[in-house]
């Protein structure tokens, strides 16, 4: 993947919709246009932030010292290791993601912390992922780990083998450790605008996006279990303040969960 300023960018896109500044103006019509059919996509994209920093805070809580986050996008404010740190500042950090706009980022905010590392890498090869040195010089996979992929996997197409990537990962890490993810859903009945807003996505650096149903999106935890509350809408996962009713429900496109690897 080269720089391409006349594209929107996937990591740029985001952080617009997070209230970020490292965006260009291609960026912010494409996620313009995108509101336009999807109202709550702004709205979900922080119910999405939000709900990575809650499960980062709950197994920070739980004992988890390493993180590995795929697909992290830009570094915005709450980022994995900022909110870790909260816990233990002890806890390691690795990052990786594909796209060249992400890893000058990355790079540039990362290079003076000691317990972070970024790699640039595809998911898609993720035997790879696992044996580069910024993640073995980091990270011990015979002990716990938590693998996050937050809105990541619904950019990855059938072609792709998601599910094939994910075993993978779950395959590598020790019994103790935890994978995260939050994945779009394949329709919510509303054909004209779910199709108007993939053809969004599909003008961007992602090549286009891929919702699936509740339970393709469960096959990705395997035999991991899942923690409670289970797979659900992703702002009614562990809420932070649960007693206060939204203004506004959010609409059923994210799906969250996380779930454990038991030991055998």
């Amino acid at each position: 993947m080269s720089f391409d300023p006349s594209t929107p960018n996937l990591a740029r896109m985001y952080d617009y919709m997070l209230g970020g500044k490292d965006n260009l103006g291609v960026d912010r019509a494409a996620i313009d246009q995108l509101t336009q059919h999807i109202p709550a996509a702004v709205p979900l994209a922080k119910a999405n932030r939000a709900f990575l920093q809650r499960a980062v805070r709950h197994l920070a809580a739980a004992g988890i010292r390493q993180f590995l986050d795929l697909g992290s996008g830009l570094p915005t404010q709450g980022n994995v290791h900022e909110i870790v740190r909260e816990v233990s500042p002890d806890a390691k950090v690795v990052y990786v993601d594909h796209d060249p706009v992400v890893a000058a980022h990355a790079r540039a905010l990362l290079e003076e912390e000691g317990r972070v590392a970024f790699l640039q890498a595809d998911l898609l090869r993720p035997v790879e992922l696992l044996a580069a040195p910024e993640v073995t010089g980091f990270l011990d996979l015979r002990r716990p780990v938590a693998v996050l992929l937050v809105s990541i996997l619904h950019f990855v197409q059938d072609s792709g083998d998601p599910a094939g990537m994910v075993k993978v990962l779950r395959d590598a890490v020790a019994p103790g450790s935890y994978l995260v993810l939050t994945h779009a859903v394949a329709s919510l009945g509303r054909q004209d605008e779910e199709e108007s807003a993939k053809d969004v996505y599909r003008g961007s650096s992602t090549g286009g996006a891929t919702g699936r149903t509740e339970e393709e999106i469960r096959a990705f935890f395997g035999d991991f279990e899942l923690v409670e509350p289970g797979l659900v809408q992703v702002s009614d996962w562990r809420p932070d303040h649960p007693e206060v009713l939204r203004e506004e429900a959010l609409p059923g496109y994210l799906l969250a969960g996380a779930g454990r690897k038991m030991a055998k």
